[in-house]
């Protein structure tokens, strides 16, 4: 994985574990990669985004197709349309800015997700849903099984299980 990669990938976990977890991660990331410098170490720097990201009505159109793709049908349901402002946050930030991003691909994206939500006690609902989304985006029943299984090895057992239980739910609800 590259630096661009593990960069972008904590760049956009900010939306879903907070700016100041993402912050750190990449204080902490930086931190590694110049020590790895240091020692003469030349990690492989990636590529930066090649696609210009659209602006005003044109990026609420993209974010809302992404989101449609990745999420299988239109969002709606009471919390947005009791705060209809957080799908249109989730539209032209989350979907539009981040995930028009041609540095890393979605099924990445969606396994950074998976795992960080994991690691987030209580937000279950969410798991459930980037499961389900993972595999919409092309990612397996078969590696999402995997990462559960190494999140057993070599994770926390609490986080293992909500992944485990997650996939599980998503995959019962698709008929897989």
């Amino acid at each position: 994985m590259s630096i661009s990669e593990t960069r972008e990938i904590l760049v956009q976990l900010y939306a879903y574990v907070g700016f100041p977890h993402s912050l750190n991660a990449l204080s902490e990331l930086m931190t590694v990669v110049q020590a790895r410098k240091q020692r003469g170490i030349e990690d492989v720097p990636g590529r930066e985004p090649g696609r210009a990201i659209p602006s005003g009505d044109e990026l609420l159109a993209a974010g809302t197709a992404n989101q449609t793709r990745i999420s299988g049908a239109p969002v709606k349901g009471p919390v947005f349309e009791f705060a209809p402002v957080i799908n249109r946050f989730l539209q032209t930030h989350l979907f539009g800015d981040i995930f028009e991003r041609d540095n890393l691909d979605w099924q990445s994206r969606e396994l950074a997700t998976v795992g960080a939500l994991a690691a987030t006690p209580g937000v279950e609902p969410q798991l459930r849903s980037h499961m389900a989304a993972s595999l919409r985006v092309g990612l397996s029943a078969a590696q999402l099984h995997e990462v559960t299984e190494l999140l057993k090895q070599h994770g926390d057992a609490q986080t293992a299980e909500r992944a485990s239980t997650a996939l599980s739910q998503a995959l019962a609800a698709s008929g897989k």
